[in-house]
C-alpha cells in the first residue's frame, strides 16, 4: 500500500501487483484503443492486430509502478530506471552556476561527478527526486535530439535542469535529456515546491537520459554498466568516496 513502512527486518507486506498507468499516458492509450476498435468495426482485422499491440506497448511505456524508497538522509537515490552509461568528472550545468536574478543561491562551478542513466523504450519513464528538499530552479533548454547515449547529448539535446536544496543547504541538480525518439519532457514540479526523496517529479516520452550531478566530496556507489531503479537504487552516500570495482559476467 502507498505510504506503508517496510524495513530490512521483515516489517511490512510485499506482493506483486499490476503497475498503474500514469495519467499522462492514458490519453495516448485511449486514442490508440479507439482507432483499433474502429478498424475492427470496419472489418480491417489486418490493421487491428498491429494497433492492438501498439496500444499495449503505449500503456506499458507509461506504467508507473510503486517503489520502496530508502529513508536515509545521506542517500542519493536514482531518479530514473535504466543503464549507467557514463560516470565522469565534469563542470555542472552553466545555467545553474550563474545568478539568475532570483533569491536562489547558484551551485558551485567546480567539477563534480556526473552519473548518466540511459532509459530505453522498455524502461519505466517516470522520474523521481534523488533527494528531498525545496525545488529551487527548473530550467528548460530547447535543443537537438541526438542519441541520448552520447556524451554530447548533455550539452546539445533538449533538456531540463532541476535544482533541489535541502534544509541543511546541500544542493543537488539533475537533468532530464530528450533523445532520438523522446520529444517531450513533462515536469510535475515547479520552483518553490517541497518534495520528498523518491517523489515523482516528471517523465520523458519514448526513450531518453537523466544526468545526476553529485555534491562535492561524494563518489558513486554504483558501477558503469549497472542497471538502476528509480526511487530505489542508492547511487551514492553524501560525503562518501572511494573506488568500487565490479566484474561483468
Amino acid at each position: 500500500m502507498p505510504g506503508e513502512i517496510l524495513d530490512n527486518q521483515g516489517r511490512g507486506e510485499a506482493a506483486w501487483r499490476w503497475p498503474a498507468i500514469h495519467p499522462e499516458g492514458r490519453k495516448f492509450g485511449a486514442i490508440a484503443a479507439a482507432v483499433c476498435l474502429l478498424t475492427i468495426i470496419l472489418g480491417w482485422t489486418w490493421v487491428a492486430w498491429p494497433l492492438a499491440v501498439l496500444t499495449i506497448c503505449i500503456l506499458a511505456f507509461f506504467r508507473d509502478p510503486q517503489r520502496v524508497v530508502p529513508q536515509d538522509e545521506r542517500s542519493i537515490i536514482a531518479p530514473a530506471d535504466g543503464l549507467v552509461t557514463l560516470i565522469q568528472k565534469v563542470l555542472p550545468p552553466r545555467e545553474l552556476t550563474i545568478d539568475d536574478g532570483s533569491d536562489t543561491r547558484p551551485i558551485s562551478a567546480e567539477p563534480v561527478t556526473r552519473i548518466s542513466i540511459f532509459m530505453s523504450v522498455f524502461d519505466v519513464h517516470i522520474n523521481r527526486a534523488p533527494i528531498g528538499g525545496i525545488v529551487r530552479r527548473v530550467v528548460y533548454i530547447p535543443g537537438k535530439f541526438v542519441n541520448a547515449d552520447l556524451d554530447k547529448a548533455s550539452e546539445e539535446n533538449e533538456r531540463q535542469h532541476v535544482m533541489i536544496e535541502r534544509g541543511d543547504g546541500l544542493q543537488l541538480c539533475f537533468t532530464q535529456i530528450a533523445g532520438l525518439v523522446a520529444r517531450r519532457i513533462v515536469p510535475f514540479v515547479k520552483p518553490g515546491d517541497i518534495i520528498a526523496g523518491g517523489q515523482r517529479v516528471g517523465l520523458i516520452r519514448f526513450g531518453s537520459r537523466v544526468d545526476v550531478y553529485l555534491p562535492q566530496g561524494t563518489e558513486p556507489q554504483i558501477l558503469m554498466g549497472q542497471k538502476v531503479i528509480a526511487g530505489e537504487t542508492v547511487l551514492a552516500k553524501i560525503g562518501s568516496a572511494g573506488v568500487i570495482e565490479g566484474i561483468a559476467q
